[in-house]
């Protein structure tokens, strides 16, 4: 259900639907948004701008907005380019405007675009305000959510929080469709090592009466939406799990661990568990990220290879360890024809994580799930079920 805005505020954004990769890394096959917002008052303030890639079309937008009007002033929430990326050309279009961040904003302006800004930059702290007329944006420091210079804004008259990357979400703007998946890939992978500082702004914004919520990515959030957007923020940031259940992860050669990996997802839902499987040789690493993140427990199923543990899933491994992955209940089970070496490696790296509890059995394959393995596969089940 479209949100319906105050009738100052207008979305100038764009949607990408052409983008692979979103950061070079993270797959978008239902694109992002670049979000931009103006509030037309007394005076007039353009929120952020957009990725390079779109600028001319933010542009049109932006001249549709205002309607021959002169923008007075560009506030500048995040600093990444696909945000700030089309601060340098607005300026130089209107040479009146006025840059508003923080102490920690126009240095990184200065990097990215080799220029200070030093005679046209409004430089506000925590608290400070800016008033517009009948609208008044009251900034609030939000350090890494997910750079050092990330604030938010709150606009008292509308109860509207500008909340930068927080509360994004992969994919557009329309608010119709499904939110959480998407939200809780972007919030983990792009934001989740932080939730310390995801939990001070938590903190900050409940003090406030928040109506709508303004992200930089995906849709504008209000009522039902925004209440469970507040409530996954809240799980995500404190690194709890949204579901008693396990992920199974597996990374096989040539099928024989993926077959061990499905019999053991197949015992766990006979335990009463919900189970969800990713094959990580073929799926979205950060959707496997993210899984393991919703979910209480974590199951590893993996080939050893050159010594070590098939690629895929060290990969995940090492993102797990990247993003804060703690706090769950792990199961693993490994592969090897004549020398297994997978168990090793990644039992190496889940110490490096806080708070895990590796169960027994570990389990070892030698090339094909064996009579004993299936009755270990039971027995692993059973101690997940009750660990969960």
């Amino acid at each position: 259900m479209r949100v319906q805005l105050d009738p100052a505020i207008v979305p100038v954004g764009c949607f990408d639907g052409e983008i692979d990769l979103f950061e070079s890394q993270y797959a978008v096959p239902g694109g992002v948004s670049y979000n931009s917002y103006v509030i037309l008052d007394e005076k007039i303030a353009v929120l952020d701008t957009v990725d390079p890639r779109k600028t001319g079309e933010w542009l049109d937008n932006l001249d549709r907005a205002l309607a021959g009007r002169t923008p007075d002033y560009l506030v500048l929430h995040h600093m990444e380019p696909d945000h700030a990326g089309g601060a340098a050309i607005l300026a130089d279009k209107y040479p009146g405007l006025t840059l508003v961040g923080n102490a920690k904003t126009f240095p990184m302006l200065s990097a990215f675009t080799g220029r200070t800004f030093e005679d046209r930059a409004l430089i506000v702290k925590e608290g400070d305000v800016l008033d517009l007329g009948s609208h008044k944006l009251t900034f609030i420091m939000a350090p890494m959510v997910h750079w050092p210079e990330v604030m938010v804004s709150y606009e008292s008259t509308s109860k509207t929080l500008f909340s930068a990357d927080g509360f994004g979400r992969f994919g557009s703007a329309d608010p119709d469709g499904p939110w959480t998946d998407e939200a809780r890939r972007y919030y983990v992978n792009i934001v989740g090592k932080y939730g310390t500082n995801v939990q001070a702004l938590l903190k900050k914004a409940a003090a406030l009466e928040i109506q709508t919520v303004c992200p930089l990515h995906g849709p504008v959030l209000s009522g039902e939406t925004l209440a469970l957007a507040l409530e996954k923020y809240g799980l995500w940031s404190r690194y709890v799990p949204e579901e008693r259940g396990v992920l199974v992860a597996y990374a096989s050669i040539h099928g024989n661990t993926a077959r061990a990996a499905l019999e053991l997802a197949e015992q766990l839902k006979n335990e009463g568990l919900t189970v969800e499987t990713v094959d990580l040789a073929r799926r979205d690493w950060a959707e496997a990220v993210a899984g393991a993140f919703r979910f209480s427990g974590l199951a590893l199923a993996a080939a050893s290879y050159d010594a070590g543990v098939f690629p895929p899933m060290a990969q995940l491994l090492a993102r797990l360890k990247s993003k804060g992955f703690k706090d769950r209940v792990v199961g693993l089970m490994e592969n090897g024809s004549w020398g297994p070496t997978a168990l090793r490696t990644m039992l190496a790296e889940l110490e490096g994580m806080k708070g895990l509890t590796i169960l027994e059995p570990k389990i070892t394959i030698r090339s094909a799930a064996s009579a004993e393995n299936r009755e270990q596969m039971k027995e692993l089940a059973r101690a997940m079920a009750q660990a969960l």
